[in-house]
């Protein structure tokens, strides 16, 4: 099986989750948020949404192993041994889920000897829906048309680039980074949208240099890459891969096309 036959029933099962997350966004005072042991939020949304994915994977016509946000992490010494595997955010951007601004996503990716090879992104709230599969080009449906998306061209020293950071996670040294830029026009946005505005064409550069987990950028970076951009580890400038032994991202840069 072709990793492009898989897309209708993931389409499906992120639609499910969607409609799950969004059944629970419409009544705020029955979020059941409680904190996980790192003190990040959980809600009732997380738990639905991640029940509906997994459940929907393990019935699709191949098999392969499951890290999600919201499962229990299996040992290095069992995951090392894994060719493929999904790496699913069933509510990413809880926090933005809790404050109501829309900005959250359900990120469902599958890896492939540590590469991302299939991405889905679904923004409930504005019923969009970005796939991408490795060497099939990326994709947006919106409002029940599909169409081709493309990462801006540009240059480095371009003026007035758009910059995407973090509505939560600005550092210091993410200033220092987009302190190199002409001009820059800053654009701040949660989740895995961020990944999103830069395939659209609808920004330039995302830098993260602050913690993010695999179950994040999976998804959304093989969206970008078949858009024509890129998501490279900011300290070696090489791609990101994913099921390493420690699943906490390390600072990263995500690009459009630039030249």
């Amino acid at each position: 099986m072709q990793h492009i036959d898989l897309i209708p029933g993931l389409l499906k099962i992120a639609r499910k989750a969607g409609e799950a997350i969004l059944n629970i966004y419409a009544n705020e005072a029955d979020f059941g948020v409680e904190n996980k042991t790192d003190d990040s939020p959980l809600t009732k949304a997380d738990k639905a949404a991640n029940d509906i994915i997994c459940r929907g994977l393990e019935n699709l016509p191949v098999q392969y192993p499951i890290i999600s946000e919201e499962n229990k992490m299996l040992p290095w010494e069992t995951r090392k041994t894994w060719t493929h595997c999904w790496l699913v955010d069933p509510l990413d951007g809880t926090k933005e889920f809790i404050k109501r601004n829309g900005d959250f996503t359900v990120n469902i990716a599958l890896v492939e000897n540590g590469r991302a090879v299939l991405g889905i992104v679904l923004v409930p709230v504005h019923d969009e829906l970005c796939w991408a599969v490795k060497g099939e080009g990326a994709f947006m449906i919106k409002n029940g048309h599909q169409m081709p998306i493309e990462a801006a061209r540009f240059k480095e020293s371009d003026p007035g680039l758009a910059i995407v950071c973090s509505r939560s996670h600005l550092t210091k040294e993410t200033e220092d980074f987009i302190a190199r830029y002409n001009d820059p026009n800053l654009v701040s946005r949660g989740s895995a949208l961020k990944f999103l505005l830069l395939a659209k064409g609808e920004a330039h550069v995302y830098p993260r240099i602050a913690p993010t987990m695999e179950w994040d950028t999976a998804a959304a970076q093989i969206v970008l890459e078949e858009a024509g951009g890129k998501v490279l580890f900011f300290e070696t400038g090489e791609p990101m891969v994913y099921n390493r032994e420690n699943l906490r991202n390390p600072a990263f840069v995500a690009y459009g096309n630039n030249e």
